[in-house]
């Protein structure tokens, strides 16, 4: 049986579309507001406008890419959240009316289990059960994967998630937005064990990374304070070593998962799991434990349409539809 879905992904300041046709991905296409960087953060309001405007062309583009028709179409998806909630709108009233105008079925996707199941997209892909480490915008989660539509959240962020703890470290140094890629790019041409912090320990196998932000703040001031341009002489080992202690913090909760769980099918996702210097500490981790371990290419890391897709597929295998009636939900449990 022939399957083909249009999948559209609008949670935030990308505006994504993507084709996939019996369980492989045929296009891809994402356009990134670049109008937030003069912010130095994302405007709401900003970011709905600029998906009223992308999203047409996005999924004209995505099914000429895969050489397919609207009528060809046998069911339409979309982000239903977490995001912002104008942003997830406007991806969720066209594919309502498209998936009207057609008459086909219209699917709901959780944006977090999105970023989950983005690592069957390209091979190798993880066997259940497996543990994956989810570290995307305001989330930073452990989710036990028991099959491709039964998850489990054992862990998760109190307060600051881990890439809003990068961006905000960035922006004390000084550093435009988006902060986090260019500390983990400076990282890597400076040394982690320079300067220390202290890493903050929370029960069970949840995470805070807002203590860790605070604890830079004061280093940054009282440092500062004797030399003005103290950032500007140690900023790549400044980065280094922040890099170095949030990956820590993440992989150390991991590590107590998989020993509690006894899971060694590892696997990570979303933005911050583009990250090189998390990508890395987790092969060297890997190694030392024993784990297989799934890591999503690059495009597939950050918000886009294909982990959307690839979502819906399953849950259109499963006959998991959605009515028409279905509102966007800017905070939805996983």
């Amino acid at each position: 049986m022939d399957i083909v879905i249009l999948a559209i992904e609008s949670s935030c300041d990308e505006t994504g579309a993507a084709i996939i046709r019996n369980g492989k991905i045929v296009s891809n296409i994402v356009t990134t507001q670049a109008v937030h960087k003069r912010y130095g953060g994302i405007v709401p309001e900003l970011a709905s406008r600029a998906h009223q405007q992308n999203i047409i062309p996005v999924v004209t583009k995505a099914l000429q890419d895969a050489n397919i028709t609207k009528r060809m179409l046998h069911a339409v998806a979309f982000t239903q959240g977490p995001g912002l909630l104008g942003a997830l709108l406007v991806g969720a009233s066209f594919a309502k009316s498209l998936a009207f105008a057609l008459d086909i079925p219209l699917i709901a996707v959780h944006h977090m289990k999105a970023h989950i199941l983005a690592n069957f997209i390209n091979n190798p892909k993880p066997t259940f059960p497996f543990l994956c480490l989810t570290v995307s915008g305001g989330h930073t989660q452990l989710v036990l994967v028991k099959d491709y539509l039964t998850m489990e959240l054992i862990g998760e962020t109190q307060d600051d998630a881990m890439e809003e703890a990068f961006d905000k470290i960035a922006k004390l140094m000084g550093l435009p937005y988006p902060g986090g890629p260019r500390i983990d790019r400076y990282a890597q041409h400076g040394n982690p064990h320079r300067f220390a912090f202290p890493a903050t320990t929370v029960p069970h196998l949840n995470f805070s990374f807002s203590g860790i932000k605070t604890a830079f703040l004061y280093f940054l001031r009282e440092n500062q304070k004797r030399d003005p341009s103290f950032v500007e002489k140690n900023l790549y080992d400044l980065c280094a070593s922040i890099r170095a202690t949030l990956i820590a913090m993440a992989l150390d909760k991991l590590r107590k998962a998989a020993k509690q769980t006894n899971i060694q099918n590892i696997a990570i996702a979303g933005g911050v799991a583009a990250n090189a210097g998390l990508r890395n500490r987790l092969t060297q981790l890997a190694q030392e434990e024993g784990w297989r371990i799934f890591i999503p290419s690059l495009a597939y890391c950050t918000d886009n349409a294909a982990m959307v897709a690839m979502t819906a597929y399953y849950q259109y295998l499963a006959g998991n539809f959605c009515n028409l009636c279905v509102s966007p939900m800017p905070r939805m449990p996983l």
